[in-house]
C-alpha cells in the first residue's frame, strides 16, 4: 500500500539541495524568492553554489547534505536545485530511518527519478515528479505548469489534458502513477531501485538521447517485464532528440508504438510533462485515472 507524505500548508517548510549536478545561487534564488511569495518558507542545504567536477560537490558533500534534509524535522518538503547526474552514486549511502518516522514530500525529475523510484520500490512512499529550481523565472512565475507544483503539494486535485495523436490508443485505466525518465528507470533495472509496473500508469520521458538509443532502453525494459502488465503508458517530452548519419528510420512515436503494439492498454502521447518549458508536476505512487479518446487524452488524480 502506497504511502503519502503530508501536503504542505502556509507556513510550511520547503529544503533545497542539490544531489546530482551543479546548480549556481543565482539559479535558486529566483526559486526561493517564488516560494517565500506563495507563503512557504525556505531552508537551502549547503550544496547551492558548491561544485566538485560536474558535481554540486563530492559524493559524501551530497550526501550529507540530502540526509540532512531527509532527516530534519522542520522540514515538510524537499525541492532539488536540479538532476543531471550523481544520485546513483549516493542513493545507497542514505539512511531512510528518520525519513520513515516523518516522510516528506521529494520533489524533482530527471536523474531525481533515481530517488522518486527508490522512495516507491523500498518504501512505498509517494513523490513528486516536478520541475526544479531553475523553471522558477520572472516569466514563469505565473504559468499554468508551475503554479501545478504549488497545487500539487498542497493537495488540490490534478487533472491534465493532451491534444489528439494519430499514435494515441484509446482506453480508460486507473492505477497508481509511476516512472520518470526512461533512461534512468532503465538503468535502475536490476537493482534495489527497480520500477515495479504491474498495474500501473507508466510515464516515461527523455532527453537527448539518440532514436537507436530509446529503441534500446525500450527494448531492456520490454524484456524486463515492465511494459506487458500495465495499466496504461503515458508518453511525456522526448525532446532534443538525436539521429545517426545512417538513419535509424523510425519517428519516437513509431519506435515506442512498434514497443507496445501487442498490448492492449491505452497509450498517451505528447503529455506535457518532461524536459521541455512546460512541465507539470506529476505525483508519483498515487492513484490517477487515465482516458485516451479520439480527440485527446486526460490524466487526473484519482
Amino acid at each position: 500500500m502506497m504511502k503519502a507524505p503530508p501536503y504542505l500548508k502556509p507556513g510550511s517548510v520547503i529544503g533545497i539541495t542539490c544531489p546530482s549536478g551543479y546548480v549556481s545561487e543565482a539559479r535558486v534564488a529566483y526559486a526561493i524568492k517564488v516560494l517565500q511569495n506563495w507563503g512557504f518558507k525556505v531552508k537551502p542545504g549547503k550544496t547551492i553554489g558548491t561544485e566538485y567536477h560536474y558535481f554540486s560537490g563530492d559524493d559524501a558533500h551530497r550526501l550529507a547534505d540530502l540526509q540532512d534534509m531527509l532527516d530534519d524535522e522542520e522540514v515538510d518538503a524537499i525541492l532539488m536545485g536540479r538532476g543531471g547526474y550523481g544520485m546513483s552514486r549516493i542513493i545507497d549511502d542514505i539512511d531512510f530511518t528518520q525519513f520513515n518516522k516523518k516522510p516528506k514530500w521529494v520533489c524533482g525529475f530527471s536523474d531525481i527519478t533515481v530517488l522518486l523510484n527508490h522512495l516507491q520500490a523500498r518504501y512505498n512512499m509517494a513523490g513528486m515528479h516536478s520541475p526544479m529550481c531553475g523553471a522558477f523565472k520572472p516569466e514563469t512565475e505565473q504559468a499554468d505548469y508551475l503554479l501545478s507544483f504549488r497545487a500539487a503539494v498542497m493537495g488540490e486535485s490534478l487533472s491534465y489534458t493532451t491534444p489528439a495523436s494519430i499514435y494515441n490508443r484509446t482506453g480508460n485505466a486507473e492505477g497508481i502513477l509511476t516512472g520518470g525518465n526512461l533512461a534512468i528507470l532503465a538503468h535502475l533495472t536490476g537493482s534495489a531501485s527497480e520500477v515495479d509496473t504491474k498495474g500501473k500508469i507508466f510515464f516515461i520521458e527523455d532527453i537527448g538521447e539518440h532514436l537507436y538509443n530509446i529503441d534500446r532502453l525500450l527494448l531492456n525494459l520490454k524484456r524486463a517485464g515492465k511494459l506487458d502488465s500495465i495499466a496504461g503508458l503515458v508518453l511525456g517530452g522526448f525532446t532534443d532528440m538525436q539521429d545517426t548519419e545512417r538513419p535509424f528510420g523510425q519517428t519516437i512515436e513509431e519506435i515506442i508504438s512498434d514497443k507496445v503494439k501487442e498490448y492492449d492498454y491505452p497509450v498517451c502521447f505528447n503529455f506535457p510533462c518532461g524536459h521541455q518549458d512546460v512541465n507539470y508536476t506529476l505525483r508519483l505512487g498515487m492513484k490517477h485515472r487515465l482516458m485516451v479518446g479520439d480527440d485527446g487524452g486526460k490524466l487526473m488524480s484519482a
